[in-house]
């Protein structure tokens, strides 16, 4: 009941959606034809779609016949080999430019130190002085004990391992560390990032997993892409094509303070445009 039928009969989308055409992609990566028909080159050298699937391209590149028959271009006819299937040509209609799939924004939540960062609606939550935990909630609140967390609203009562509301509890949540990805002894990147060369020789950060670095040291491809030389985009093999990603600077690892940082105090400080605050633990803290 909460479902749309799409054409055919085979598929269907949620209520509120409309079912959207599949596509088979042409061998040029640009121009894609409808699922059921076949890409074959026309005369003016662009693709066209022949109406049926797994198709023979005829040799005039106007016309196209069945699966497993042949062009009888002469009699303007198609044929099998064994004589028992003899139809009319037909004709392929032009093929469309296919759309690029919007890029994936790779949201993650920096956390208060600058560099360790955690998944899109998690909470970063301090675990000790120079390391910060990710609590698997959003707007989570943040145990005394650097350990746990609990959901928004909720309270943690460390004597019960609880976290407590009006009336009610539930267990405690564990904190798993909130990583980073080094680079060379003084720099890296968030957890999920890939450390990729700048123009200036300095370390990038590229905001997806293994990526690629691309030869102009401004831009970077997901796993399984090469950077189209051509510029703009990331190919794959089968000839998809996704828009390319641009990388960020990488920041210092823990314990370098830069020109650009809010000192707190000898060892500790605060990306620049923060400001240290004191947490529940006596440690320094960063207010974004």
């Amino acid at each position: 009941p909460q479902s749309v039928p799409c054409a055919g009969g085979h598929r269907c989308c949620p209520r509120g959606s409309h079912c959207a055409p599949r596509a088979v992609p042409c061998p040029d990566g640009q121009s894609e034809c409808p699922d059921d028909a076949t890409c074959c080159v026309t005369s003016s050298g662009a693709w066209g779609c022949c109406p049926m699937p797994q198709a023979s391209c005829c040799a005039d590149k106007v016309h196209c016949c069945p699966h497993a028959t042949v062009c009888d271009l002469t009699h303007g006819r198609c044929v099998s080999p064994s004589g028992d299937t003899d139809v009319p040509l037909s004709t392929a209609f032009p093929a469309w430019k296919r759309q690029p799939p919007a890029p994936v924004a790779l949201r993650q939540v920096l956390c208060p130190d600058g560099r360790s960062a955690c998944p899109d609606g998690a909470t970063c939550c301090q675990l000790s002085p120079t390391q910060y935990g990710c609590c698997p909630l959003q707007n989570a609140v943040c145990c005394s004990d650097g350990q746990h967390c609990c959901p928004q609203g909720t309270t943690c009562d460390l004597i019960h391992s609880t976290c407590t509301s009006l009336g009610a509890s539930a267990a405690l949540a564990a904190l798993p560390t909130a990583r980073e990805v080094k680079c060379d002894e003084r720099t890296s990147c968030p957890d999920g990032n890939t450390c990729c060369r700048l123009i200036s020789g300095a370390w990038g950060c590229c905001p997806l997993e293994q990526a690629v670095c691309c030869p102009d040291l401004v831009h970077c491809c997901p796993q399984g892409y090469t950077c189209d030389p051509e510029g703009g985009s990331c190919l794959q093999g089968g000839g998809t094509r996704r828009p390319w990603v641009r990388k960020t600077p990488a920041l210092p690892r823990g314990g370098q303070v830069t020109s650009g940082s809010v000192i707190c105090d000898e060892k500790t400080s605060c990306p620049d445009g923060s400001t240290c605050c004191r947490l529940s633990l006596g440690t320094w803290g960063c207010c974004p």
